[in-house]
């Protein structure tokens, strides 16, 4: 019976249709003059990122430096490593603070991580350690703070305190009136380590392998630290930009080209290019000028630590001989 009150009530909507009140439809085109008075004044190049500077540091006080990059495997811990040893050897007081849980650091740079008791977990959870955390390298001049696998569990362990962000300052502050550099190390990740390490820094330097998909990381980061300068680290800022594993192909010299277009004068010379003695180095315990200084790797990060002296230390070196 409710079929067949269905099926009246659709006969009566289709009596009730009036063909005459359809239609075709017709398009008509036309052509316009264009007119040369029609200009689009507000029309400006498209900056792909907004590069905060970074600031002056504070006479006295070491320059505090995070190695860093949304990507992983662009070369940070290398970077790290061979910078700060190119500039102890030139007389610069240098801690390196490995912020990563991979702790590779220890290894670049012949430090035995199961003989340390006091590592990069420990001075962010109790910053008071930071004085007894550090261990003598290979390097005369360079000291290190070892990170290690515990780094993953500072998360959860700061999660319910107030301040966590800054922990890394509270236990950078006694230590930087004796150093002239402390470049931190951290992971691709941003866990709260990272941003301690960005809220800790003065100048960001952001390794970027010549390739698209490092770029992605880039533009991670470029939101990272405006979110860390909005709420944490007003005066923080890029020092350099660096380019990395590259190659003379025409991948490579695009992106490249690319990175200079979007950084300017940001961008350091010379590029690193892929070397297999920086990959042997930290397998020997010593950072490349030790291992093979006179290879493509040695030469092209002795040449960008020279750049970066000069962009760090204006005045000189307080310790140069």
């Amino acid at each position: 019976m409710g079929e067949e009150v269905r099926e009246s009530s659709v006969d009566e909507i289709d009596d009730s249709l009036d063909e005459h009140l359809i239609h075709d439809v017709s398009f008509v085109e036309e052509e316009h003059p264009i007119s040369d008075n029609i200009h689009d004044t507000s029309a400006k190049p498209r900056r792909l990122f907004d590069i905060p500077h970074s600031s002056p540091t504070e006479e006295g006080l070491a320059r505090v430096v995070t190695v860093t990059n949304q990507k992983g495997g662009v070369g940070k811990t290398t970077s790290v490593i061979n910078i700060a040893t190119h500039l102890a050897l030139r007389g610069a007081r240098i801690l390196v603070v490995d912020c990563d849980a991979q702790g590779n650091c220890a290894s670049g740079l012949g430090v035995d991580k199961s003989r340390t008791t006091i590592t990069t977990r420990d001075v962010i959870l109790t910053p008071g350690s930071s004085i007894q955390a550090r261990h003598a390298t290979a390097v005369e001049g360079l000291h290190l703070i070892v990170g290690d696998h515990n780094l993953v569990g500072v998360e959860e362990a700061l999660a319910a305190q107030l301040g966590r962000e800054r922990r890394l300052i509270e236990a950078l502050a006694p230590l930087r009136p004796h150093y002239d550099l402390i470049l931190i190390d951290t992971a691709p990740s941003m866990s709260i380590v990272s941003v301690n390490a960005l809220t800790a820094s003065d100048g960001i330097l952001i390794p970027v392998q010549t390739e698209y998909l490092a770029l992605e990381g880039v533009a991670l980061l470029m939101g990272t630290i405006q979110e860390v300068r909005r709420l944490l680290n007003q005066s923080l800022g890029v020092d350099a930009v660096m380019m990395t594993m590259h190659a003379p192909t025409l991948l490579n010299t695009q992106v490249a080209g690319h990175l200079r277009e979007i950084f300017g004068n940001l961008v350091l010379e010379p590029p690193i290019r892929r070397n297999i003695r920086l990959a042997e180095s930290p397998s020997q315990g010593v950072p490349i000028q030790f291992h093979a200084p006179q290879s493509h790797g040695g030469q092209d990060y002795a040449l960008l630590a020279s750049e970066l002296e000069a962009l760090w230390f204006p005045g000189g070196l307080r310790n140069e001989g």
